[in-house]
């Protein structure tokens, strides 16, 4: 093994690369030790700035066009009577003030608060239910195989949900069949074409096909509480009611506040079931905002009308969920 030795002379003294390379990584370290400058931190956030900016560029491009702008047209038609096609006029608050008197128009906003509770309700208590005792079963192929079944429903097109539903509602259909094979062939009965009945059968519809939705998001979140809180209250001589009440609802509070708000606006704004099985009908019994807006913006062409009630569409389900998102996160702090 040679080594290097400076001549005789000679101010420079040679390094071997392994030398160069400590000397190297030492000037790097003392580099990386030096404290920023307030400038180059400065430049240095700008840039991250920039690139960040750049790269939600395409995300708030396409959010622009397809749901800011149409917005602030609906706002504006808001304000003139035009049927989509001609010269338009304007009217001011004339169209919101016929949304609030006209009485088919506030029927439809009615029938709409009333699907809350086949909407929010019935899934959510039954939710909670089914994923309590999903729950007690722990793992294994029932507990999979009732998870897949439930949320079944939720994968099937609601349009395809509504027909299906219409076949089975039908005098001759499954329902009627099922309650003469059971005694109750007195009640049979068309469902969605009787007056008193239609809503409630077009609202059991949206029970069915959210009911899969709220169990297994509710299960999953069960599965997050911590399993020594529940050993804990047995301990205690806690039974199935007091674990629920007091360990299980305040555990899912977050859960319950995403599916609450999820299952209002799908009732607020429903269309594809009602427009598949009733269109709003017989009469007005299952008019609700979505098939109004519809019918007045497309059928009797009146979009300044049509955009006014969808406006104010909007401000009731933000009247609705914005303050379960707030009471939600008022509890949580």
């Amino acid at each position: 093994m040679t080594s290097v030795r400076p001549r005789a002379g000679d101010d420079t003294t040679r390094h071997t690369p392994s030398a160069r390379r400590a000397v190297r990584d030492g000037s790097r370290g003392a580099a990386s030790g030096t404290p920023v400058r307030p400038a180059t931190r400065k430049r240095m956030a700008g840039r991250t700035g920039r690139i960040g900016w750049l790269l939600v560029a395409p995300a708030l491009f396409f959010y622009a066009a397809f749901v800011l702008w149409p917005l602030i047209q609906g706002v504006q038609y808001s304000f003139y009577d035009w049927n989509g096609i001609g010269a338009s006029t304007w009217v001011g608050l004339s169209n919101y003030l016929t949304v609030f008197t006209d009485p088919d128009l506030l029927g439809a906003i009615r029938n709409a608060f009333i699907l809350i509770a086949f909407f929010t309700v019935i899934p959510v208590v039954a939710g909670l239910v089914l994923a309590t005792l999903i729950r007690s079963i722990r793992a294994g192929f029932f507990s999979s195989l009732s998870q897949t079944v439930l949320f079944l429903p939720q994968v099937i097109p609601l349009a395809a949900a509504g027909i299906a539903w219409s076949w089975m509602y039908a005098q001759t259909g499954a329902v009627n069949q099922i309650l003469g094979w059971i005694g109750l062939g007195g009640l049979a009965r068309p469902w969605l074409g009787d007056y008193q009945t239609a809503l409630p059968a077009v609202g059991l519809i949206g029970s069915w096909t959210l009911t899969g939705l709220c169990t297994v998001l509710l299960l999953t979140g069960i599965g997050k509480i911590d399993v020594s809180l529940y050993e804990a209250a047995r301990l205690d001589g806690a039974g199935w009611w007091r674990e629920f009440f007091t360990i299980t609802l305040p555990g899912l509070r977050q859960e319950l506040a995403v599916l609450i708000t999820i299952t209002i606006i799908a009732a607020l704004s429903s269309f594809d079931i009602i427009y598949t099985t009733t269109l709003g009908g017989p009469g007005r019994a299952t008019l609700v905002p979505g098939i109004s807006i519809y019918r007045i913006g497309f059928t009797q062409s009146e979009v300044g009308l049509a955009s006014a009630f969808g406006i104010v569409l909007m401000i009731l389900v933000l009247v609705v969920v914005l303050p379960i998102q707030r009471l939600s996160k008022v509890r949580d702090q």
